[in-house]
């Protein structure tokens, strides 16, 4: 039986969204703190299923974080100059270096709108994936922006001025981030969007470091100067660690990788359809914040082309309606029992058949 390839992108049919953690962060109050902190991804139930709503989600989320971003940074680069605090300047810096990776992760929401091309024949979605390296680029260098000035404030102390101004500041950092950081991650992790949880965790951050520059407040009150310094250094330690979390995501989508039990979940959708007799072979990826398949299922040998491609349309219509933000399945059609003749074998690159 010649293969047969589904491009049929109509799911009108009711369905239900799986929502499934694949990672596990540990239990009791470290365990909640390590979940909030380390960037991953959800299959979530309210995934949104077009790519043209997804990405216009996308860039709505970004532009009206940014301006929320922006007012807190404003504020306290005001507060910074008459305060003289290296932690609160830590904190400020960090704020300014996601308005400095929003802006790119925008450009790459409407890079990856345009249509495939000659050229860029599976479009240009994985601008998203680049600019997610950018973002922790940036955030590395903020990193090491706050060691730098945190160790000259350690070795000459220098002595901070109106308190009271600083400690607003670090609530009102504290507040605005993590507003930001719900609204990010919660988007991002329905349109899929790995740079975008990553901005939302990194917002996220900034809270909890925005609440840290208390302590340095409170280390000031107390006659301990050094203590902006030594706060001003766990922001960056706590800054390093989020970076590693995201670059990993980054990296590993740049590299086709897959959650575990994506794979899974694809082949359980396409044998539940009926018709199809097995999977022989399913693979995945990630093309910025939509996912594409190709898989080969087998089916009664009896059956005719005409039935055959109609087997394949069900389950490509199978799986962009159960699998969260599958944009595309490319679905083979193979007789039970030819598996060893067509796609892929252990051994090697695909045996030439159709």
């Amino acid at each position: 039986m010649a293969g047969d390839h589904a491009h049929d992108h109509g799911h009108d049919h009711p369905h239900e969204h799986v929502h499934g953690h694949d990672h596990d962060h540990g239990h009791g109050l470290w365990g909640q703190v390590k979940h909030a902190l380390t960037p991953h991804s959800h299959d979530h139930t309210e995934a949104i299923q077009s790519a043209e709503e997804s990405s216009r989600e996308g860039i709505r989320a970004a532009w009206i974080s940014l301006a929320g971003m922006g007012i807190t940074a404003g504020l306290q680069i005001v507060i910074v100059a008459i305060s003289g605090s290296i932690g609160l300047l830590a904190d400020t810096l960090h704020n300014l270096g996601h308005l400095a990776t929003t802006i790119p992760l925008i450009i790459a929401f409407r890079i990856g709108r345009r249509p495939p091309s000659r050229r860029y024949s599976f479009g240009l979605r994985r601008a998203e994936d680049l600019v997610g390296l950018l973002i922790s680029a940036v955030i590395a260098v903020s990193a090491g922006l706050i060691i730098w000035e945190s160790l000259r404030a350690f070795v000459e102390p220098r002595p901070l001025t109106n308190l009271g101004w600083v400690l607003a500041a670090a609530i009102v950092g504290a507040l605005g981030n993590e507003v930001v950081a719900r609204y990010r991650i919660s988007v991002g992790r329905r349109i899929g969007s790995a740079a975008l949880v990553a901005e939302g965790q990194h917002a996220r951050t900034d809270a909890l470091t925005s609440l840290a520059v208390i302590g340095g407040v409170a280390g000031a009150w107390l006659g301990f100067p050094q203590a902006d310094a030594i706060v001003g250094l766990l922001i960056a330690a706590v800054i390093l660690g989020v970076l590693v979390s995201s670059l990993r995501i980054s990296i590993r989508r740049l590299m086709d990788g897959i959650d575990d039990g994506t794979l899974d979940r694809i082949e359980g959708v396409a044998r539940g359809v009926p018709g199809v007799r097995g999977v022989a072979r399913a693979r995945a990826r990630w093309s910025g914040h939509r996912m594409e398949a190709d898989l080969d299922v087998t089916v009664d040998p009896g059956l005719t082309v005409e039935q055959g491609h109609d087997v394949a349309v069900a389950v490509h219509r199978a799986l962009v309606g159960s699998v969260p933000h599958l944009d595309h399945a490319s679905v083979h059609v193979e007789p039970a029992g030819a598996e060893c003749v067509v796609g892929l074998s252990p051994a090697g690159p695909p045996a030439a058949g159709g």
